[in-house]
């Protein structure tokens, strides 16, 4: 409880922030925003910010639903602790105990891998993202595939941000509870928390007056983009959508130890769990990277990060998808929360916006958290873009060169048992490559080599055709997971007649 002294102290901490809020949002070429601060029992702050839907000049408000993407996952993490409180499952319980047909590649893994495991991104596998990414498939059938993906680090060995395993998770919920992670979710951590706009499908969202549009900046333009809504498999991982009013409730019950009003939903010893750093995350793997003196000790927990800001313990978790970014912070010990929801995607405002807000609230001394991020989010995608380059680095095309087939003897369904199914189809005088409904193209590179371009992702990778010993084309290998080998995928004959 903080006095009135206090509160309006922390008030008066906040004279001229949403001034500063609209010129981060304005420098990041952001359409709109919502923040809620909370400080104790008091909220300081909820309100919105730009606009959700530019064309139609319609402003953000605390109603106002956005997907908060992988911020979700601590709904999953909760929902797992509230098994654990039920004696359902315990956390150091082999996951195979609850689905015996579990399997990873690793044999070691598969049998010792175990419930907290799932939540603290230490599995060995790499992301695999292409793998559910537009995808169609059924939770149960993805985690089925997770015995063909190739890890690329020993269980437990290191930390490796998964979707994967978020997925599991759920597909966990369902097989103890007889309900999916959606149905649970909304009757054990929504309904009661009083979340009533919360969703798990952004159909729902659209079915309502107030939801935000999603953008991405293209070509130094901001350009509204199509939502992400095939959260079949992967709604474990970051498919809540939730506006100001409701995640109010939501980071209330996290900075009361588990508790809504008079009702302990959630023992604290168990939420505790999630705020409990389990993996160690090396320098410059988290977002933000930890090398400002003000950001230090980053590990991971349950669905969220936990390290320490400015000296004070601090739990947070951003989320992004297409067009969309947020951030949802709390400095448990302080009683302070923030959450940041912004409709546009690869922007690092979320973060800017909540430590701006933290500073202020601390009393601390002002920080350029808008200069650093800023010039962090350019720097990360400089690196990436030239590790990516590295590792599709190739020797020089042979010139003069063809395809050793005619381009429709290439055309046909190929199929991996982790990752699906590639269909390859000709346009013109050139192949496409389709894979979860996304086509791209393939440029002949030489022989039967081609180079796949996903413009979607800025993503090119090597596409190699084999043939049979009777000539046949029988197979393609292309890395879309860049940290194992080429996954290879086998032609599935024609049906005849």
């Amino acid at each position: 409880m903080n006095s009135q002294t206090g509160i309006a102290a922390s008030t008066d901490s906040l004279a001229g922030f949403e001034d500063e809020v609209r010129a981060i949002l304005q420098d990041g070429k952001v359409p709109g925003a919502a923040v809620i601060m909370l400080k104790g029992d008091e909220v300081l702050l909820a309100q919105g910010f730009g606009k959700r839907n530019v064309a139609e000049d319609l402003d953000v408000t605390p109603q106002t639903l956005f997907p908060i993407g992988s911020s979700g996952k601590a709904f999953t993490a909760a929902a797992i602790a509230m098994l654990v409180e039920e004696g359902k499952l315990g956390w150091d319980t082999p996951v195979r105990h609850y689905l015996p047909t579990f399997k990873l590649q690793d044999p070691f893994a598969s049998e010792r891998l175990k419930v907290r495991d799932l939540l603290c991104h230490r599995c060995g596998l790499p992301r695999h993202e292409f793998l559910w990414y537009g995808s169609d498939m059924a939770r149960k059938e993805l985690v089925e595939r997770l015995a063909y993906l190739e890890p690329n680090a020993d269980f437990r060995a290191r930390y490796q941000y998964n979707n994967l395993m978020y997925a599991t998770a759920g597909y966990v919920i369902e097989c103890v509870t007889g309900q999916t992670w959606e149905a649970f979710v909304a009757e054990r951590i929504f309904k009661p928390l009083g979340m009533t706009a919360s969703n798990t499908a952004i159909e729902a969202s659209l079915s309502t007056g107030d939801y935000a549009l999603p953008y991405e900046e293209r070509k130094d333009e901001i350009k509204e983009v199509p939502f992400y809504s095939k959260f079949q498999a992967m709604g474990p991982a970051g498919g809540i959508s939730t506006n100001l009013e409701d995640i109010e409730h939501w980071l209330r019950f996290q900075l009361n130890e588990g508790k809504h009003g008079e009702t302990q939903l959630l023992a604290a010893e168990h939420l505790v769990q999630n705020h409990t750093p389990h993996t160690v995350i090396p320098a410059g793997e988290s977002i933000p990277t930890g090398k400002y003196p003000e950001i230090a000790n980053w590990c991971y927990g349950q669905g969220w990060f936990v390290g320490s800001y400015r000296g004070h313990r601090m739990v947070h978790h951003g989320g992004s998808i297409d067009g969309f970014m947020a951030e949802v912070a709390l400095l448990p010990d302080e009683q302070i929360a923030i959450a940041v929801f912004t409709n546009r995607g690869g922007t690092p405002v979320p973060f800017i916006i909540a430590f701006t807000a933290c500073d202020r609230l601390l009393g601390a001394e002002k920080v350029d958290w808008n200069g650093r991020l800023q010039k962090e989010f350019a720097d990360l995608k400089a690196q990436g873009e030239k590790q990516i380059a590295e590792l599709q680095k190739a020797e020089p095309a042979v010139p003069d060169t063809q395809p050793s087939h005619e381009l429709d003897a290439y055309c046909g369904r190929y199929e991996h048992p982790g990752y699906g199914v590639v269909t390859i189809s000709q346009e013109n005088n050139q192949l496409r490559f389709i894979y979860n409904d996304i086509p791209s193209s393939l440029t002949h590179v030489h022989y039967d080599i081609f180079e796949l371009t996903l413009e979607r992702f800025e993503f090119k990778a090597k596409v190699s055709f084999a043939t049979a010993e009777k000539g046949d084309i029988e197979s393609l290998a292309v890395k879309l997971e860049p940290a194992v080998n080429a996954q290879v995928f086998t032609r599935v004959p024609e049906k005849k007649g």
